[in-house]
């Protein structure tokens, strides 16, 4: 039978994760909502 506890002492994230977090977290992504606000502030002519 399998020791889950033995074997999360064991686990340690892969190089690939753990940078795909990192540049993930660093990166300034726009989601949907600041993209509507961009749009419908562009059709009204309004800046920030």
């Amino acid at each position: 039978m399998i020791d889950f506890e033995e074997e999360l002492k064991q686990y340690s994230p892969s190089l690939e994760v753990s940078q795909a977090e990192a540049d993930i977290l660093s990166s300034d992504l726009k989601d949907i909502s600041d993209i509507v606000l961009q749009m419908t502030e562009d059709l009204r002519g309004v800046t920030r």
